[in-house]
């Protein structure tokens, strides 16, 4: 039986992103036979039993349970010289011409086999410094992210995937402040979501007002400035032009499971996965619509049992991408399989809240999405272990510095007990992605851990033969409600983001984020008539909330409004397709 897609914009998308076209032959009938490409392609890297496993792989995928990342859903299998990991933070940027431009190659390289990229611009001297070679000034760092957009412009403008980098500064670098304003200019750096790497001394600065050093210490540049006024800085840019977020580093790299063996300094571009030099993102979205038993009736549940089950051959799958996957360059191969992170999260959350009649902004909406995700993380490192035992551990296994990570001390007792016993095929298995254009071709299931953007709007949809088809979309838990009870009234739990607040946002994402390993992707989305203080005590709470990060994106004049059109868009992970 074919699987029928919910509406034209969920087909179109499939078409246009995923769905493989040969140079000679027929395209892809349907998404099932992508389903099929897929399985198979992954279940090549097991050493035996490859059908039965392909079938598992298959079966996984089937109705949109299991949404794998879109590099894998578009390339794997298909045997074109790309790679199927999303996203790659590159090497070190070495503070000379060579190293600049050495580095800008090997970006270049990376985005044109369609990896998103981050980047960290704090190697780099700051503007008025020596230039050594030619004795004159350094134009800094943010002048040089200017040619990595570019380059961007150049290498993926022309593909359906719009170039995406993630470029980070650290709080105490001279140029932080022109990195702080730098996109709140209409038009510049558009490939790139720009955070500062926020210190615990620099927070501890700012609550007792303090002054706080910048400081490039191979030129003894350095002064002084006012905690308090460069805090107020980054969060007034954000306010005016939703950039930069906030990157929560000491945390970051304290709750890092390899701690021991690396040192973070970036995240891929939506800031879900925090990695080393060279590291990959390998993810993938358990679509949570689709284990809610009895949608809209009093015995509403999720089926954590089915979820776990899922979440272990989900966890198989994204492991086998680094064994049937390319990298651009040899030092990502490296790297990746040194520790062979995974990203397995969550999306459709929103949506299987309403269906199980819950809130997304009540206490017990977050206790069942905490629920949700402890099962998914639980599973995984259980499934995790038992490769470990068929396979062998990540080539950074250390039992015991990494039983003392604090993530993994949190675990339960009878993982920590099979880790020690077997060890563990990957360093990191959960994270919680936007999942914004695989989200779509599952029905319009909400992206992510997000809230409902809209209930329904319209989409124009550019077809293959060039012209425009209308596309009428609903919210998924409202298809399914019409579906089954007409037009009655809708109940109370049907909210969407505009009636979330900021507070329940960050709320969730706390709620969530004990049992992510990684990171999560979220966006604040806040109305325009936010007051500044009310801005300014979203980051406060994240901060206290024990985030990683924060993003907060209110309508402003720079990057405009959070809908375009009837239709949500996430300026920092470009969830929205291009087509139409």
């Amino acid at each position: 039986m074919t699987t029928r897609f919910d509406n034209l914009l969920a087909e179109s998308v499939w078409a246009q992103r995923y769905r493989f076209v040969p140079a000679s032959g027929p395209p892809e009938a349907s998404i099932d036979a992508t389903w099929d490409r897929v399985a198979r392609a992954l279940a090549a890297a097991e050493p035996r039993d490859r059908e039965p496993w392909a079938k598992r792989f298959r079966d996984a995928l089937a109705d949109f349970r299991f949404l794998p990342g879109g590099r894998i859903l578009a390339g794997a299998g298909t045997a074109r010289r790309v790679t199927l990991f999303n996203c790659f933070v590159m090497g070190g940027i070495e503070d000379s011409l060579d190293g600049i431009f050495g580095a800008l190659r090997e970006s270049a390289l990376t985005m044109q086999q369609g990896g998103g990229i981050g980047l960290d611009f704090s190697t780099l001297r700051p503007s008025g410094a020596p230039a050594d070679a030619t004795g004159g000034r350094a134009s800094g760092p943010v002048s040089f992210m200017d040619l990595w957009n570019q380059m961007s412009d150049t290498v993926t403008g022309v593909g359906p995937r719009r170039g995406a980098m993630m470029g980070t500064l650290a709080c105490d670098h001279p140029d932080v402040l022109a990195f702080v304003e730098a996109k709140q200019r209409p038009g510049r750096l558009t490939h790139f979501n720009c955070s500062v790497l926020v210190t615990d001394a620099f927070m501890r600065a700012v609550d007792v007002g303090a002054d706080w050093t910048l400081a490039f210490p191979r030129f003894a540049i350095e002064r002084r400035v006012a905690a308090r006024e460069l805090w107020d800085a980054i969060v007034q840019s954000a306010y005016d032009s939703a950039e930069p977020g906030v990157l929560f580093i000491d945390r970051i790299r304290a709750e890092d499971n390899l701690a021991y063996a690396e040192t973070i300094s970036a995240t891929n571009p939506c800031g879900e996965i925090p990695l080393p030099p060279y590291g990959a993102c390998d993810l993938g979205s358990l679509n949570l619509t689709r284990f809610v038993r009895e949608p809209f009736a009093p015995g509403a549940a999720l089926d954590l049992d089915a979820l776990a089950q899922t979440a272990a051959v989900a966890a198989r799958m994204l492991d086998d991408v680094y064994d049937v996957s390319a990298f651009p360059l040899p030092q990502q191969a490296a790297a990746a399989r040194a520790s062979r992170r995974l990203g397995l999260g969550i999306t459709g959350l929103a949506d299987a809240l309403i269906m199980l009649g819950l809130r997304y902004d009540g206490a017990e909406g977050r206790r069942i999405a905490a629920e949700a995700m402890r099962t998914i993380c639980e599973a995984a490192y259980a499934a995790s272990i038992d490769l470990a035992r068929e396979r062998g551990s990540f080539e950074r296994f250390d039992r015991a510095r990494y039983l003392a990570a604090p993530f993994v001390a949190r675990l339960p007792a009878h993982l920590r007990r099979d880790i020690a016993r077997h060890g563990i095929r990957n360093s990191h298995l959960t994270a919680i992605a936007p999942a914004g254009t695989i989200s779509l071709i599952a029905g319009n299931v909400s992206s992510g851990l997000e809230p409902v953007f809209a209930l329904a709007y319209a989409r124009d949809v550019r077809q293959p033969d060039g012209t425009v088809a209308r596309a009428d979309v609903q919210s998924f838990a409202l298809a399914r409600w019409r579906e089954r009870f007409g037009d009655t009234p809708l109940p109370p739990v049907f909210v969407t983001a505009a009636e979330v607040s900021a507070h329940a946002q960050v709320e969730m994402q706390a709620a969530l984020q004990p049992h992510v390993d990684n990171a999560i992707s979220k966006t604040t989305n806040v109305p325009a008539d936010i007051a500044p203080a009310a801005f300014r005590a979203i980051y406060r709470q994240a901060w206290e909330r024990g985030l990683k990060g924060c993003t907060v994106f209110r309508p402003n004049r720079v990057t405009g409004a959070v809908l375009t059109g009837p239709e949500p868009r996430c300026e920092r992970c470009d969830a929205v397709p291009l087509a139409g």
